[in-house]
């Protein structure tokens, strides 16, 4: 134990220092543009690391990042000069198929998560990039697949166990600090570090019926898609992507690098009645590709993985959005023609289903009336590309969504937007109790590396 760690005592991880070899692996995350340089990186085992963890960053007048899966857009889970709590090492999963519950450590991956879950029929509704952690998703919301039938993420958290400030471990339930349950449906990590969640687990079939067809981009698929959406049961999940076809074996060659519209879809029940129902998907001309047929969940959750490999450089702005109609489908279309960069994306996540039907005082998340969740990601090739044509792009085609907009943005997707989003992210009711909240368990915000709850009014 040197100087510089003292205090630690009874730390069962690993301290990396900028001497180490593992230290330079350590400090990457997922979005290439982030490149931070800590003092400490504490790879925690346990909530006692955690909260040793805590309490010496504490003691240090260290800055504290938290990092779970580390797919922060803005890079959050990492810092410059202080102290990253990182969870990584906390990867323990205990299914209890009977009470549908699951265990989940805060470093877990979803793709990890899946799997047990799956061996059971059962899942968390959670995303759609299976390298993501568990832990930032839930905290934000968490919309994926599942959740027009089973709800956000954080809909289905029903426990934590949470290191706070001063670093006393709690355990919140709905019981004992439903106040505080509430908080951390939505609120992100401003509260502590969650180093365990209890998870609502949902039947699935296995298989089930999904996948997704590609078209030559025009506005003609995404306006079948909105029809379609309108009136769609909740069994029924649906995602569109206007993207640069790649040049993978499945897509003919003369598409490869050409914009193309993927509507992608799953449906949880009888294959044969899913079959049906993504049927007029499947017919809007002649498609590129069809991948539709049974599969596993946990192949759906990986099936955009290729398209959001670590390392690269990312941007992304956020909207959720009301009614969508022709001329949305017009508007994407165009901004998806400016596209500065291969690699980025413009994504339709139909919402509405059983997240509207959560009463909007359960949650801190707010827009449970949403018919959709639109993410713009700019991602591009080189490092050491600042990227200013694709954060214009970025913005311009923000912009361009706005008349459709349902009055925010999705706090997992936001950048650098500044605290006046975050505040609009959650609406004045639930803002004001998240304040009172964040006043009480970090009244000094040593919790400030996330989409930020200042302790003051």
């Amino acid at each position: 134990m040197t100087s510089d760690t003292a205090g630690l005592t009874g730390f069962s991880g690993t301290m990396i220092r900028p001497e180490d070899p593992e230290y330079h692996a350590a400090r990457r995350l997922w979005n290439g543009a982030i490149d931070r340089y800590p003092a400490f990186i504490a790879r925690c085992l346990t909530a006692e690391d955690v909260a040793l963890a805590v309490r010496f960053g504490v003691r240090h007048d260290l800055t504290i990042a938290v990092r779970g899966g580390g797919h922060s857009f803005p890079g959050l889970s990492m810092c410059e000069g202080g102290l990253v709590i990182d969870l990584s090492g906390m990867r323990s999963i205990e299914i209890d198929a009977e009470a549908r519950r699951a265990e989940v450590g805060a470093g877990v991956l979803w793709r990890e998560l899946d799997a047990a879950a799956e061996a059971y029929g059962l899942a968390v509704p959670g995303g759609e990039v299976s390298h993501t952690g568990v832990a930032g998703l839930t905290l934000g919301g968490g919309v994926g697949w599942l959740s027009r039938r089973y709800g956000l993420t954080c809909d289905n958290l029903v426990a934590a166990q949470l290191v706070t400030a001063d670093g006393e471990i709690l355990e919140v339930t709905e019981d004992g600090a439903p106040e505080l349950l509430w908080g951390l449906r939505g609120g992100g990590g401003n509260f502590g570090v969650v180093t365990r969640f209890t998870l609502r687990l949902n039947p699935i079939p296995v298989p089930m019926y999904a996948g997704t067809v590609l078209y030559p981009l025009s506005a003609a698929p995404l306006s079948v898609f909105f029809d379609i959406a309108r009136d769609a049961p909740d069994e029924l999940g649906l995602n569109a992507a206007l993207i640069t076809a790649p040049p993978a074996p499945f897509v003919p060659p003369a598409f490869h690098g050409a914009p193309v519209i993927a509507l992608a879809a799953c449906y949880l029940g009888d294959l044969a009645a899913g079959e049906a129902m993504v049927r007029p998907l499947r017919g809007v001309g002649a498609p590129i590709v069809d991948a539709f047929g049974p599969m596993p969940y946990t192949a759906l959750q990986a099936m955009v993985d290729d398209s959001a490999t670590p390392g690269l450089p990312a941007y992304a702005r956020s909207e959720w959005l009301g009614p969508l109609d022709d001329s949305a489908a017009t508007a994407l279309v165009e901004a998806a023609g400016r596209m500065t960069s291969p690699m980025s994306q413009v994504l339709v996540r139909i919402t509405g289903g059983a997240i509207a039907r959560v009463p909007a005082e359960d949650t801190a998340f707010r827009f449970r009336d949403a018919a959709a969740i639109l993410t713009i990601a700019a991602r591009w090739p080189d490092p050491a590309d600042a990227g200013a044509a694709h954060h214009d792009w970025t913005r311009t085609t923000w912009e361009s969504l706005r008349p459709w907009s349902a009055g925010g943005g999705y706090i997992n997707h936001l950048c650098d937007e500044g605290p006046g989003r975050v505040r609009e992210a959650y609406g004045e009711p639930a803002w004001q109790r998240l304040v009172a909240l964040k006043r009480k368990f970090d009244p000094d915000n040593v919790f400030h590396l996330n989409q930020n709850i200042p302790p003051e009014r």
